[in-house]
């Protein structure tokens, strides 16, 4: 069997200040074909389960280009052209092929393309013709659109969040995928929109309960696959939605009937799925009414994950005028701070100002009194078994601010690289022992948890400010479809 298989995606914020470019992908990760690294990376994990399973079983895998982006504001026209042109070259002078493996976001908006994977998934429809599988991985905060189940045979979403399961989701799609390709079964898809924004962490009730009654269906009575599409809320585009996601074997009326039940059923838990957000003072009073142990606070909305700069001053400001001892927070996406710090040298102590360069929603830079503690050039941190670049990365302790003392052990780290925190090497790379701190402020939206909760007594999320306000309905939305809630109070009933 000859299988294909390929990487394009970020995940379009589209009120985020920061442009998405050919280099923004180049920096984030970029594979040229038969070039993918032995390691598995999330937004390419069906190629690095396709390759395992061609040896083992003998099939020819032709390896195409690899590109994610840090999610950010819109694409460049030229950049997504580009790199969709190129895979569609390789892809074309690698023909016939009988599956196609794309390893996708879903919420990719670029300059002219509202629906980028839905373009992409057509284009390759048009070159491979109608007997090639074509199934693609997505996150689950993408927008899926009738493009996307018009052109392609098999979608499935990580059904965790934070997405830990990227490696697991690829191993079904490309089951399902190979199987559809021996017509050993019939994959067809089905979804139902339940008309709704909200924030889905499977981390506690009510959707842990929810994502494994889905996982407890799948597999039995000819369901293939089941999916929540929670939908990306920064992104203002007539797709954005969440839904319901069934793919069912060669039984349409099956999986439509499945995506309804399953997609009321959620839609019944409208309001209900949501860390409660917490402003930054209250946050902080919660943590210091602790007397022992690590409390962690989730900045979500400085979440480079989610399109945010990552340099916002906010909190640790609030933190510093407080006098909080015993803090670590991170990262801070500051190029210029970090070479200023790497100038200087480890132990050297001097001021510098920090953060706040990108916009409003950054807030204003701090004046410092730092010494430089470590200093890490091409710093990593794991997230499940793949290893997420930093760039550049140094520790400081912070001594003063503003002219006055700060409190005792307050630490940060500075990046070169955007991403959000995920493994606890964004720390513990530098020495920091994270069970002595009293507070650890990561900035992330839910990807920290798996790796950050076994060591907090308690996990804290504050809301804002920053670029990804939590309250979802002061979002100037202008181009989503309506009845949704939560602008209108019950979208299905209409």
């Amino acid at each position: 069997m000859r299988i294909y298989a390929a990487t394009l995606g970020t995940e379009t914020n589209t009120f985020s200040p920061i442009p998405t470019s050919r280099a923004s992908f180049e920096e984030t990760f970029y594979a040229a074909p038969g070039k993918h690294p032995e390691q598995i990376m999330p937004f390419s994990a069906p190629l690095w389960v396709a390759r395992r399973l061609a040896k083992e079983h003998g099939h020819t895998l032709i390896e195409g280009p690899a590109a994610f982006a840090q999610p950010a504001g819109i694409t460049t026209r030229q950049a997504y052209e580009g790199l969709r042109d190129e895979l569609l070259a390789h892809l074309e002078a690698s023909l016939p092929v009988d599956v196609v493996l794309l390893g996708l976001h879903g919420a990719m908006v670029a300059d002219g393309y509202d629906d980028c994977e839905g373009d992409l998934i057509g284009r390759i429809r048009a070159l491979t013709g109608p007997g090639t599988v074509i199934g693609g991985e997505l996150d689950p905060h993408c927008q899926l659109s009738t493009a996307m189940l018009e052109q392609a045979d098999v979608l499935i979403c990580f059904k965790e969040y934070p997405h830990i399961d990227y490696a697991e989701r690829a191993e079904e799609l490309v089951d399902i995928c190979l199987r559809a390709a021996e017509k050993k079964v019939r994959p067809v898809m089905a979804s139902f929109d339940c008309r709704m924004i909200d924030i889905y962490h499977t981390t506690r009730s009510p959707m842990r309960e929810f994502v494994d009654r889905m996982k407890a269906l799948e597999g039995r009575d000819g369901i293939l696959s089941i999916s929540v599409v929670h939908g990306f809320p920064w992104a203002d585009v007539p797709d954005l939605s969440t839904r319901l996601l069934v793919v069912a074997d060669g039984d349409a009326g099956k999986a439509a009937a499945l995506a309804e039940t399953l997609g009321r059923e959620l839609y019944a838990l409208r309001g209900r799925t949501a860390p409660r957000y917490l402003t930054i003072d209250e946050a902080l009073d919660q943590a210091l009414t602790h007397n022992s142990g690590t409390v962690v606070i989730a900045d979500s909305a400085d979440n480079a994950g989610g399109g945010a700069p990552s340099d916002a001053t906010f909190l640790l400001r609030r933190l510093l005028e407080r006098g909080i001892d015993g803090a670590a927070l991170g990262p801070f996406w500051d190029p210029v701070a970090v070479s200023l710090c790497f100038d200087a040298g480890q132990d050297a102590r001097f001021a510098l100002r920090v953060g706040g360069k990108t916009g409003p929603m950054s807030g204003q830079p701090l004046d410092l009194d730092v010494e430089v503690r470590s200093l890490i050039r091409n710093a990593v941190q794991s997230f499940g078994a793949a290893q997420m670049p930093l760039g550049d990365a140094v520790l400081l302790r912070i001594h003063g601010f503003d002219g006055k003392p700060a409190g005792e052990d307050v630490e940060i780290v500075l990046n070169t690289i955007r991403n959000q925190a995920k493994g606890r090497e964004l720390f513990t790379a530098h020495g920091v022992e994270l069970e002595k701190k009293r507070i650890v402020v990561v900035k992330s939206s839910q990807h920290f948890h798996a790796a950050y909760a076994p060591v907090a007594r308690e996990v804290l999320y504050v809301g804002g400010p920053g670029a990804i306000a939590a309250d979802i309905g002061t979002l100037n939305y202008r181009r989503i479809s309506r009845p949704k809630w939560p602008f209108d109070a019950d979208p299905l009933s209409v």
